[in-house]
């Protein structure tokens, strides 16, 4: 039978390769999930490859899917786990759903595996919150920046009442009293905390001429802390303007604010230090340089006397030259100049006939009888009259 008479009178259907149909099927898997997701269920048939890669399937009650982690994804689960999971183990897998084009397999490619029980519901927040941050690229090291050398206004996001303001105030009043500190007050714990700490960070890009913002408080349990993790206030803080320091709690807690500001503090006090400078140290640098600027401008100023001094005796020296040959040149035409004297003609005897004016008169015709005329010797003039 032919096609059309396979499918009627109408339009033939479109024809795919398996290799498209399996490109689209993927492209369609991948776009309708996103770049993460998090699946719990059971672990079986987990197998450890020679390249280092992890397969397993992932399993519930009423199905399951095949699943891989590379190599690299692995070694970050060893390092916190201490060991590779097991078959029967309830887990926590985040990854990506796709299609394998070359064999039309769907799976999970996973980036992280979790056991349920080394996780409460809140843990299991926190690692959706920071999947979700990492995603949209608010962890990357690429995207902080520095902190100005010379803050003149800083904004604190914290508590009114708490012991961090006061640590920063007494922190940036000893070392830089230049700095201008603008307090942005907010519940830091508590209901209510999220939205006051959102609603500050908001504030402080409407404020003009701030420089740096800090965000913190105290040391607290945990739970306390709560508040810093929440992804509302993570997105607020990554779209303030100015950059930004987090000083959450005490220097062993690490905070989800604490990943996604351009720069990480242990305390209160420590974040102070950070946005602005030690005017004491400033003042010491500043000797220092005044110091080595002296002594490289008398090293300068040493160096430049030996070069004029050299330059003086070579000077000195080529004057000296100069002037001996100037000199000998002079007594070669003085001598020249000697030689076609007419001093010297009359030295060897000769005189020279001069009228009145004295014009010499060369010619017999220039001496009419009785005419008085000088004749010149080499020692003066003679009176003399034609006969």
């Amino acid at each position: 039978m032919s096609l059309p008479s396979l499918f009627g009178d109408g339009e033939l259907p479109e024809e795919l390769t398996v290799a498209e149909l399996n490109r689209q099927a993927k492209s369609a898997v991948e776009g309708a999930f996103g770049n993460s997701v998090f699946v719990r269920g059971e672990l079986v048939e987990f197998k450890i490859w020679r390249s280092g890669h992890w397969y397993f399937t992932l399993r519930d009650a009423d199905a399951s899917v095949r699943c891989m982690l590379w190599k690299q994804q692995a070694a970050g689960v060893l390092k916190r786990s201490g060991q590779a999971p097991t078959d029967g183990m309830e887990v926590l897998v985040r990854g990506r759903p796709t299609l394998w084009e070359e064999k039309g397999e769907y799976r999970l490619t996973a980036t992280d595996i979790i056991p349920t029980a080394l996780l409460g519901s809140k843990a299991l927040e926190l690692e959706r919150v920071r999947a979700a941050l990492k995603a949209d690229g608010l962890l990357d090291p690429e995207r902080k920046r520095p902190l100005p050398p010379f803050a003149r206004r800083i904004a604190v996001v914290t508590s009114p009442d708490g012991a961090a303001l006061r640590d920063i105030i007494i922190v940036t009043r000893t070392r830089w009293r230049a700095v201008e500190l603008v307090l942005v007050g907010a519940q830091v714990q508590g209901e209510g905390a999220v939205a006051s700490l959102v609603r500050a960070l908001e504030l402080v890009n409407r404020i003009e001429g701030v420089d740096a913002c800090i965000i913190g408080r105290g040391g607290g349990a945990k739970e306390d802390l709560a508040a810093f993790n929440a992804e509302p206030v993570c997105r607020a803080l990554a779209a303030v303007r100015v950059p930004t320091i987090s000083a959450v709690g005490h220097e062993t807690d690490v905070s989800l604010s604490d990943l996604v500001a351009d720069l990480r503090a242990p305390t209160p006090s420590a974040a102070a230090e950070m946005a602005v400078p030690d005017r004491a140290a400033l003042l010491h640098r500043v000797d220092g340089f005044g110091v080595r600027l002296a002594a490289g401008l008398r090293r300068r100023t040493r160096v430049a006397e030996e070069r004029l001094a050299r330059s003086g005796d070579r000077l000195q020296s080529a004057l000296g030259r100069l002037v001996e040959a100037r000199r000998n040149q002079v007594e070669r035409l003085a001598a020249q100049l000697d030689a076609l004297s007419p001093l010297r003609v009359l030295a060897r005897g000769y005189s020279v006939a001069q009228d009145e004016q004295g014009r010499v008169l060369f010619h017999a015709a220039d001496f009419p009888t009785g005419r008085r005329f000088q004749l010149r010797v080499s020692d003066g003039t003679v009176p003399a009259r034609t006969e």
